[in-house]
């Protein structure tokens, strides 16, 4: 296990988030998530390079990709990186439904 500090990709994505209500099931299931990451960066499954969407290599830099099943067919997709080269950090890019994660993709 190797924990991680999680973080949202950007301020855009954390307001998103923040905005949620409390009774939203997908806000549930994100805080558990990122208290999951939190014990273990490595907790999702990895997404080969293969599939990486070309979006997320031109806006972020990404080496690495993974995937974190929600409840109810949806997605948390985050990408590992590191502070200083000691602190691991779980980076979460977007959550969506199994549709907009298909489209993606390109499944």
């Amino acid at each position: 296990m190797k924990p991680s500090k999680v973080k949202f990709i950007s301020e855009k994505l954390r307001k998103e988030f923040e905005s949620l209500s409390e009774d939203d099931s997908i806000k549930k299931a994100i805080k558990r998530a990122i208290l999951d990451l939190q014990q273990d960066a490595f907790f999702g499954i990895q997404i080969p390079k293969r599939l990486f969407p070309k979006e997320y290599i031109q806006k972020y830099q990404i080496n690495n990709l993974w995937k974190y099943d929600l409840p109810n067919g949806w997605r948390l997709i985050y990408t590992i990186t590191s502070e200083n080269q000691i602190q691991l950090i779980s980076a979460i890019l977007e959550w969506f439904n199994h549709s907009e994660y298909e489209r993606r993709f390109n499944y």
